[in-house]
């Protein structure tokens, strides 16, 4: 069952937003911008500075609206190092599927008619609906997500700014240098040295191999997930342990493996690429993966109103949906769920205890030619990726042969970070509320109550059991 809500943005209320950075909140880190007309900088809504008067700041939806608009990013709390918005899983609209799209790095790959294609508009279409939504055009979303992927590679790499250039999506060196400039007041080989002065150490990576820090909005149930993946890991593709989470993947320039170990304030993110310029989509696919973007304290509002649930959402803060890193992948291994032939995947240098990709629909579908839902697949009769309309998705997946509606709704979940799905038939969930003392007969009445977080919901329920 899939609902949707349609709340306001909270950048369009600005007398909020100032209540917000009055109070510091990052709680709203990422869901808005507030930029300062005196400074020319633009800022988290969290930032450590004074408080500007409020004749003088503005706010925005995104970092890429307020550099067309002129302002630069700040150096004290680093406005483009927070989680991104939890509207682009929240909203189905077509500018929340662009920013999946773009931040996977669609736009570098295949230009903006490439990411007008996937999501089935013109680009004069695409372009306004995204300037009125987002107050940036397709190309300004891309270059913020470009200057986003070259601070990471500059500050904690050890590449030669040239190859840095290249690796974060820029065509020439001249055009990355001008874009540093123009978002951080700076030169990338100052803002490289800064970085190095701030940690009083030079990065503890180089080459193809980097270590970041992924945040998140807390509490974050990073138990839950480790045993959500232990329980559904493919040998040799995954490899969980009590603190970490590793596994291969499959990009668009090459492959790459991370292992992802949880800190108190952040997710640890290791990651070996063999193509650099892979770096910003393996990002944003290990976020969608452990759903570092959603907002627990809105989820907690929700939930723990229903007097049933409360106990569970109490018990454990920061429930997060598990997402994934490759729509096929997740089709595939759906439908055949332990009987993945992991061995039809390449193998791969072993790190972190993975040897090898998970097969593509195309391998599968010559070791199971029998399977006409993943035939579909490897054939391209059935494109399954983030930037796909939900309920457009859903019926593309309905008409497969093999999948049935619990399937289809349990991939939007995963593939999109629909929030918003309960898989009323999962036995699971069905077990965690007859536990909890709810019916299964008064289900449909509490999707009303949890929405918009039906997805978190079940995720309880599957706790409770």
């Amino acid at each position: 069952m899939v609902t949707s809500t349609d709340a306001p943005a909270i950048w369009r209320d600005a007398e909020r937003c100032y209540r917000v950075v009055t109070a510091r909140d990052s709680r709203f880190d990422g869901q808005f911008i507030m930029a300062v007309r005196t400074t020319g900088i633009y800022c988290r809504p969290s930032c450590p500075a004074s408080t500007p008067k409020v004749q003088n700041v503005r706010f925005f939806p995104t970092s890429a609206a307020a550099q067309s608009n002129g302002f630069r990013a700040c150096r004290r709390c680093l406005p483009d190092a927070v989680p991104g918005s939890p509207d682009w899983n929240v909203r189905a609209d077509l500018a929340a599927r662009a920013m999946r799209l773009i931040s996977d790095g669609t736009v570098e790959r295949e230009g903006v008619p490439g990411l007008a294609r996937r999501l089935g508009y013109s680009e004069r279409q695409l372009g306004r609906v995204l300037t009125a939504e987002l107050g940036a055009g397709p190309l300004a979303l891309a270059r913020a997500h470009r200057a986003h992927s070259a601070r990471l590679l500059i500050e904690v790499s050890g590449l030669p700014l040239t190859d840095v250039a290249f690796a974060a999506g820029f065509s020439s060196v001249r055009q990355f240098n001008e874009t540093i400039r123009e978002v951080f007041a700076t030169t990338p080989s100052q803002l490289r040295a800064f970085a190095a002065s701030r940690r009083g150490r030079q990065g503890d990576v180089g080459g193809t191999r980097l270590s970041l820090r992924l945040p998140f909005r807390p509490p974050f149930d990073a138990a839950g997930l480790l045993r959500f993946f232990a329980a559904h890991a493919v040998p040799g593709v995954e490899e969980v342990t009590s603190t970490s989470y590793a596994r291969t993947l499959r990009l668009a320039h090459g492959t790459g493996i991370v292992r992802l170990t949880p800190e108190p304030d952040h997710v640890r993110c290791e990651l070996l690429l063999s193509d650099l310029r892979d770096l910003g989509s393996a990002v944003s696919r290990v976020r969608r993966l452990l759903d570092l973007d959603a907002d627990p304290a809105a989820v907690t509002r929700v939930l723990a109103a229903d007097p049933a649930l409360a106990p569970v959402v109490a018990a454990v803060p920061g429930m997060r949906v598990p997402g994934a890193v490759d729509g096929e992948e997740l089709v595939v291994r759906a439908l055949l769920g332990g009987r993945v032939p992991a061995s039809c995947g390449e193998e791969v240098p072993g790190e972190w205890g993975v040897t090898r990709l998970f097969p593509t629909a195309a391998q599968v579908a010559t070791a199971m030619p029998e399977h006409a839902g993943i035939v579909a697949l490897a054939e391209g009769r059935l494109d399954v990726h983030v930037g796909r309309d939900a309920a457009e998705l859903r019926a593309e997946l309905r008409a497969c042969p093999g999948i049935d509606s619990a399937t289809a709704d349990y991939v939007l979940m995963r593939v999109l970070g629909a929030p918003d799905i309960l898989l009323a038939t999962d036995t699971a969930a069905l077990r965690g509320a007859e536990a909890l003392g709810i019916s299964p007969d008064s289900l449909p009445e509490r999707v009303r109550e949890w929405t918009p977080w039906c997805s978190y919901a079940g995720m309880y329920l599957r706790r409770a059991a």
